[in-house]
């Protein structure tokens, strides 16, 4: 795809980008595609995806208790548990405010960890990671934020997403339906959104403005970016997932290029 191209002018010291079609076909790549990179929040995806492996396999309920008091397994995923942004302290009740926070999916992998009797990076990696063959990622450390890949095994993940094997397809349309509708809340570098839509462990693009995607990128639109400067989207209605990956933290560099990149692989797509 031609449009992958403009990845060369971005201000980055390093990029590669990808886009997957809903059968599974890479349509196209630019860039050193097995290159690692840090993750940052695109991990919490991945960290989401494996929770709903060990819901699937009985290990967890998505609505038993886990993180504050009254919080579940489903308010963790959805940002709605309480937790504050990085810190392991009670804001809110739980289901009231849309907080995004990193320590709500810690928590997420303690007690998925405590319930499985297995470390949750290793969760991660026989639950997701080996299956799709994604040999060159690695969940380690805070299932947050500290998740290393290339675009290549990126590519798998989305393609997996968008026809599901590992999960039964209806726990990923749940995946990607919005949980507690109308909460409002903050989208980290883009300010209050309202609503702030999430599913479970992907943000809902819906209608907000400002927004990482393109102008033309469906309501439907569901993904995750991080603030290493990296993100992955998936576009029901085009049938069509992009990643693109960065070794420059994210700021308003990516404000600007990232719309254009999309609206640009959308137009290509149409």
């Amino acid at each position: 795809m031609q449009s992958l191209a403009l990845i060369e002018n971005w201000p980055v010291p390093t990029a590669a980008a990808a886009v997957v079609t809903a059968d599974g076909t890479v349509t196209g790549t630019h860039g050193p595609t097995a290159h690692r990179f840090p993750l940052a929040s695109v991990t919490k995806p991945l960290a989401a995806y494996a929770a709903l492996v060990a819901y699937e396999e009985g290990a967890v309920e998505l609505d038993e208790p886990a993180g504050p008091e009254g919080s579940t397994v489903r308010h963790l995923l959805a940002h709605t548990s309480g937790l504050a942004f990085d810190e392991h302290r009670a804001t809110a009740p739980p289901g009231t405010r849309r907080l995004y926070s990193n320590a709500g999916f810690e928590a997420l992998g303690d007690h998925i960890a405590k319930v499985t009797e297995i470390p949750f990076p290793e969760y991660v990696r026989q639950a997701v990671l080996e299956p799709l063959g994604m040999t060159a990622t690695t969940v380690d450390g805070s299932p947050a934020k500290d998740g290393v890949s290339t675009v290549d095994d990126l590519v798998r993940f989305a393609a997996e997403v968008q026809a599901p094997r590992l999960l039964d397809p209806r726990t990923v349309l749940e995946a990607q339906t919005v949980v507690h509708p109308g909460l409002k809340g903050v989208l980290p570098g883009y300010g209050h959104q309202n609503p702030n839509d999430w599913g479970l462990g992907f943000e809902i693009r819906d209608s907000k403005s400002p927004h990482w995607t393109g102008a033309s990128s469906s309501p439907a639109t569901f993904g995750h970016f991080g603030q290493s400067g990296t993100f992955l989207w998936i576009d029901p209605v085009a049938g069509a997932a992009c990643v693109a990956l960065t070794d420059r933290a994210f700021g308003p560099w990516a404000t600007e290029v990232w719309p254009v990149l999309t609206d640009a692989v959308l137009a290509e797509l149409a």
